[in-house]
C-alpha cells in the first residue's frame, strides 16, 4: 500500500496529510476520494488499519486536524478551534488537492467537522462535491440544550473533552474513555501532544451555538446519502437522540448499531465496521452512476 505522508501550509495551520493515492487498478467510472477524520485530541493515526482496505478500491485521505498529531498549533486559536474553523481547513485541503468529489467518515469531532463540510456545501462551497457522509460518534446539534439531549455527560459544567487542561491522569484516562479496551500507548502521546486550547475553544464555540445548526443540516439535506454508525455500548452518544432525528436521507433508513462495541467502533470491531463502510460506499456510487 503505497502511501505518502506531507506537510500542507493552510491559513489556519499547517496540516499533516496522509494520502494512498488512487487505487492500482482504478475503477471505471473512477470512485470518490474518501477523507477520514478523527477526534478530539487524537490523530489520525487511528485510521491507519481500515487503510490497507479501503485503499484498495478508493484513493483514502487522512489528515491531523490544527492543534492535533503532526499538524501544527492553529495560527488563530480562536478562529481555527471550531467545528467550522476544521472544515474549512478540510475543504482547503480537497480542493488544493485537485479532489472532484468526496466520502466523509468522520468520527466524534470529526463527525461534527463532516456535518459543517455538508453546510458550507449547502452554502454555494461546491468546488469540492460531498457525494456520502458517514458519522461516528457523533449527535448533530447546536448549543448548550441541544448538546445536553444528544451527548451523555455525567454532570459537569465542562466535560473532560472541552477542558484545556486534564491534569495528572487525564491522558490516560481520555483515551480509555475514548477508545475503549483495546486502546495503545501512543494514543496518550497524541492526547499529550494536543493543544489544549483545541478542546478549550472547540468546547466553548459549540456549547455557545457557534456554527451550523446541525441538526438542520442533516434534517434538511436530500441529495448527500448520510451513513450513522456507532458502537451499540456508546457511553457518551444518546443513541436515542440520533434514533429521534428527521434524517433528510438516511442510509438505510435507520442509524445503525454495531454490538459489542463502544465508542470507536471502527478501533474496537474493525472487520464489522469496514464491511458496513464497503457497503456504505457501493451504494454512494450506486446512485452515482444513476
Amino acid at each position: 500500500m503505497p502511501t505518502t505522508t506531507t506537510l500542507l501550509p493552510t491559513p489556519h495551520a499547517t496540516i499533516s496529510l496522509t494520502d494512498t493515492g488512487p487505487p492500482s487498478s482504478p475503477p471505471s467510472p473512477p470512485s470518490p476520494a474518501i477523507l477520514l477524520l478523527h477526534s478530539n485530541s487524537l490523530s489520525s493515526k487511528i485510521f491507519l488499519p481500515l487503510l490497507p482496505s479501503l485503499s484498495s478500491t478508493h484513493r483514502t485521505l487522512t489528515l491531523d486536524l490544527p492543534g492535533h498529531g503532526s499538524s501544527s498549533d492553529a495560527t488563530i486559536p480562536s478562529t481555527s478551534y471550531t467545528m467550522s474553523g476544521y472544515a474549512e481547513v478540510a475543504l482547503d485541503v480537497l480542493e488544493g488537492l485537485g479532489v472532484k468529489e468526496v466520502v466523509v467518515v468522520g468520527w466524534s469531532l470529526g463527525g461534527h467537522v463532516g456535518v459543517e463540510m455538508l453546510e458550507q456545501q449547502q452554502r454555494g462551497r461546491e468546488k469540492v462535491k460531498i457525494v456520502g457522509l458517514v458519522i461516528v460518534g457523533t449527535p448533530p446539534a447546536r448549543g448548550a440544550g441541544e448538546i445536553r439531549r444528544g451527548f451523555r455527560f455525567s454532570g459537569e459544567e465542562v466535560p473532560m473533552a472541552g477542558r484545556r487542561g486534564l491534569g495528572g491522569e487525564g491522558e490516560g484516562e481520555f483515551v480509555r474513555g475514548t477508545v475503549g479496551s483495546g486502546w495503545e500507548g501512543w494514543m496518550e502521546g497524541d492526547v499529550r501532544r494536543a493543544d489544549g486550547r483545541a478542546r478549550e475553544v472547540m468546547w466553548e464555540s459549540f456549547a455557545g451555538g457557534k456554527g451550523a445548526d446541525q441538526r438542520r443540516v442533516v434534517e434538511e439535506e436530500k441529495e448527500v446519502l448520510v451513513g450513522v454508525i456507532n458502537g451499540a455500548d456508546e457511553p457518551f452518544v444518546n443513541l436515542d437522540y440520533l434514533d429521534a432525528i428527521q434524517w433528510g436521507n438516511l442510509w438505510r433508513g435507520e442509524c445503525i448499531r454495531i454490538e459489542g462495541a463502544k465508542h470507536a467502533p471502527h478501533w474496537e470491531k474493525r472487520e464489522e465496521f469496514e464491511k458496513l463502510l464497503q457497503e456504505f460506499l457501493a451504494d454512494v456510487e450506486k446512485i452515482g452512476q444513476q
